[in-house]
């Protein structure tokens, strides 16, 4: 605790918490040089692997070019993916970064929203705007944008594209079905680094309709080059409650439909 109160000058309670519960495991958050430091954000923000399975994110990138990290919600898989994808731009490892995610509806009708095209889908990406906002200075996010240096899309315009020497996120990869799951991870060019995230209790899509990301963390289970990084309640760092909601959620008697 004294460690990390020197290392951020602040210990609050969810950090005692994660300290306590990693003790005995070992605590990259805390480890020494600030090797889990991933970048550096807007006014002075420093962006790090809080927890031991968001550090083997960050060691599991480096080593293969397609990681699947699946876990709850608020457990930083979207955040620490962002940062790993800001980190290779700035260290010219790729040329772009790709952020995309499935417009699915969460109980709202798609089409009843207003606007055009673009309005209606910019709610669904906008947690990845929300991460390179605090990674990246405004005016430079924005010309990044504008000469698509960063493109934040959804998953339809991925089709028939290869993405060469770009760093691609897939968020929210639960309500991908199996076809666009093969489309996606089948656009990866040269030079390319995927990350693929999601939470598998939280599928929105039919019934009917598999998701794409339960069956590829079930297939490509050993393959060489792939890595599956699954997060716990013990990654959450959101407020503490969130720990104790997920605990009661997993609580509840199972669907069988």
């Amino acid at each position: 605790m004294l460690d990390h109160y020197r290392r951020h000058h602040s210990l609050g309670e969810t950090d005692i918490e994660r300290i306590l519960q990693n003790s005995g495991h070992g605590t990259p958050a805390e480890s020494p040089n600030d090797k889990n430091i991933i970048v550096y954000g807007n006014n002075g923000l420093v962006i790090r692997a809080k927890t031991p399975n968001q550090y083997k994110m960050v060691e599991s990138s480096a080593k293969n070019d397609l990681v699947f990290a699946v876990g709850p919600a608020g457990t930083g898989k979207t955040y620490t993916a962002v940062a790993l994808a800001v980190k290779a731009l700035k260290n010219k490892e790729v040329r772009k970064i790709i952020l995309t995610r499935p417009a699915v509806e969460a109980g709202e009708n798609l089409g009843f929203l207003p606007g055009d095209l673009k309005e209606k889908l910019d709610p669904y990406l906008q947690p990845l705007y929300d991460a390179l906002f605090d990674m990246l200075p405004s005016d430079k996010l924005q010309a990044y944008l504008e000469n698509k240096i960063i493109e934040v899309a959804p998953l339809a315009f991925m089709r028939g594209r290869t993405l060469n020497h770009a760093f691609v996120i897939l968020d929210e990869a639960q309500n991908a079905s199996e076809s666009q799951m093969k489309i996606f991870l089948t656009r990866m060019g040269a030079d390319a680094k995927f990350i693929v995230t999601g939470d598998v209790t939280q599928v929105d899509l039919p019934y009917s309709q598999p998701s794409g990301l339960l069956q590829a963390t079930r297939i490509f289970e050993g393959v060489e080059g792939i890595d599956i990084i699954k997060l716990d309640a013990s990654d959450v760092v959101r407020h503490k409650l969130v720990r104790k909601i997920l605990g009661v959620y997993e609580s509840l008697p199972k669907k069988t439909t």
